[in-house]
């Protein structure tokens, strides 16, 4: 294939060379059609081949010639970008002509927005203060007639600076007792509304810590940028414990979780932030690695050891681990290690040398840690297919699948037809899988099954499109899981949707520069979006936590209630 493609190339760069050669000998005959020249610079149309002469090596060449001039006019834009200059415009199909459908603009019967009905906008306010309005220039014998209400709502935005005078004593003995400041009213020389404030603004409306400290002098607080920074990022354990427990429940009562990773910068090198959740907790954790032995470290929950059970010994069988190995580790009488140091140091001693029998015995014991510290062993990870996620019962995304099929440019009627034709049975097919969800049945499981061997082992025109059907097609066990566990996702969007918030963050405020940092930026991130799924407010979360009132349950004792009086739940 690689010696045709070569010859291909070649003929045409004879065919340029000649037509180079006529030109310069002929400089006042008319240029060829299929040419032009701009800036000294040769450009080749790709010729029209009917399609009675086309077999299916010319096909299949076409579709690579294709496929490059999209990817050169890529490169191309991209480079006008850089260069400050406009790409080549994308004009769309006009609409003219075209009939309006229902729907189309969001609005329902009667031509309204959904959600835009009238309700009572103050029924629910809570009323602060109340104040009554005279009227002007009433008239010698008017009736009073009683009051209308009319609600203006507004806020208090300004310092309010409080000195404590504690009491201090000198007991008999000679003792100082000095009275203390209630720990609900500051935390040293702040107070716990201020405390809050800046640490909403900074984890929930992302706003920098240069607007924040010039908010805040603006209305007469008397801080410094550095009391700023270390009000975000310091004296935070109890946070950070609450969002350890998160997971750690998560994991042993969720029968599904979805999973995804983005970029995250520290300390001006490459980082990666992981995200684990579903409808009833986030959780995100940032490190220096993506792969399974960085996920496998995080499913541990803050725990350290490894341990060779059953789970550790099966995984590494499945991936192949020499039989001697296996047996060797099967046969040790400690089978738990605690640290990375130590596992380490066992590894040497049963002189494991190659790179992939060490990568592959560590996955499987801290596989086994992940099992000894109580996991749902029937646990479901929904993934974008990224191989570090690929443990446990593995289900894929559908929106991810399908993108394969949705980057293809048909070249020609018939490709775009093939395309069109194949995408509209793949969206069918996912309605009915979605149908399937609400009310499955075994003979429908069945129907679906074959449904999906027809379409994905379908034969097109189109080379390119059956190639990326064959790749969907190798993954049928994992996109149709859902056929055997209802109640699991078909896409990975909660995932995609709650580590946005992330990535908002990252582009607001850059890489972090401080392990304490990105620690915090971790925690509270999953804390914020952890109480948006439990319905609970962050203000009053913060509030309750910094006052020490502790009147709102740990949000892991919230998720355990809410999942157990959700049926059919992750």
């Amino acid at each position: 294939m690689l010696d045709l493609w070569f010859n291909f190339c070649m003929v045409a760069n004879t065919q340029s060379n000649r037509t180079d050669e006529v030109e310069s000998k002929e400089e006042n005959q008319p240029r060829e059609a299929n040419s032009t020249r701009a800036n000294g610079i040769k450009s080749m149309r790709i010729p029209k081949i009917p399609d009675n002469q086309q077999n299916p090596l010319i096909a299949e060449l076409l579709e690579i010639i294709h496929l490059q001039s999209e990817q050169i006019q890529a490169l191309k834009d991209e480079i006008a970008i850089l260069k400050g200059q406009k790409p080549k415009p994308k004009i769309t199909p006009s609409n003219l002509g075209k009939s309006p459908q229902s729907g189309d603009n969001g609005e329902g019967d009667g031509g309204k927005r959904p959600g835009s009905e009238k309700k009572s906008k103050t029924a629910d306010l809570v009323i602060n203060e109340t104040l009554i309005v005279k009227a002007d220039n009433v008239p010698a014998g008017s009736r009073f007639k009683g009051f209308e209400n009319f609600t203006v709502q507004s806020i208090v935005f300004k310092s309010h600076n409080i000195l404590f005078r504690l009491e201090r004593w000198e007991t008999p003995e000679g003792d100082e007792i000095l009275a203390k400041v209630p720990d609900k009213d500051a935390v040293g020389h702040f107070g716990t509304p201020l405390i809050c404030y800046i640490l909403y603004q900074y984890y929930q409306a992302q706003v920098t810590q240069p607007l924040i400290f010039e908010q805040l002098k603006e209305i007469g607080v008397d801080i410094s940028t550095g009391q700023v920074n270390r009000i975000i990022t310091e004296g935070k354990d109890r946070f950070h414990a609450e969002k350890a427990e998160i997971l750690r429940v998560g994991l042993k009562i969720s029968s599904c979780v979805n999973v995804d990773d983005t970029s995250a910068p520290h300390k001006g090198k490459n980082g990666y932030c992981t995200h684990i959740g579903n409808e009833f907790f986030a959780w995100f954790e940032s490190t220096e690695s993506k792969s399974r032995l960085n996920f496998l470290k995080l499913l541990r929950c803050e725990n350290t050891d490894y341990v060779l059970n059953d789970e550790a010994l099966n995984y590494m069988v499945a991936l192949k681990l020499p039989r001697a190995m296996i047996e060797l580790l099967s046969s040790l009488e400690n089978k738990s290690f605690s640290s990375e140091a130590e596992w380490n140091t066992a590894l040497q001693s049963f002189s494991f040398s190659d790179e992939r029998h060490i990568r592959i015995a560590t996955e499987g014991a801290l596989l086994g840690s992940v099992f000894e510290h109580g996991i749902n062993p029937m646990l479901i990870i929904l993934s974008d297919d990224a191989g570090q996620f690929c443990l446990l019962l593995h289900a894929l995304c559908w929106i991810h699948a399908e993108r394969t099929i949705k980057k293809l440019v048909g070249f020609n009627d018939e490709q775009r037809k093939a395309l069109e034709e194949i995408r509209e049975q793949i969206w069918n097919y996912y309605s009915d899988l979605k149908a399937y969800k609400e009310s499955p049945d075994d003979e429908k499981k069945i129907k679906l099954s074959a449904r999906f061997d027809e379409i994905f082992l379908a034969q097109t025109c189109y080379k390119t499109l059956n190639q990326a059907l064959k790749r969907i097609y190798n993954n049928k066990a994992e996109l149709l899981l859902v056929l055997d566990y209802p109640n699991i996702p078909l896409h990975n969007n909660l995932s995609e949707g709650d580590i946005r918030e992330y990535v908002k963050r990252r582009k607001i405020s850059g890489s972090t520069r401080s392990d304490l940092g990105r620690k915090c930026r971790d925690t509270f991130a999953s804390l914020k979006k952890t109480c948006r799924k439990l319905a609970i407010s962050f203000w009053d979360f913060l509030m309750d936590r910094i006052s020490g009132k502790n009147t709102i349950p740990w949000l892991s004792e919230v998720m355990f209630q809410q999942m157990a009086e959700t049926p059919n739940t992750s």
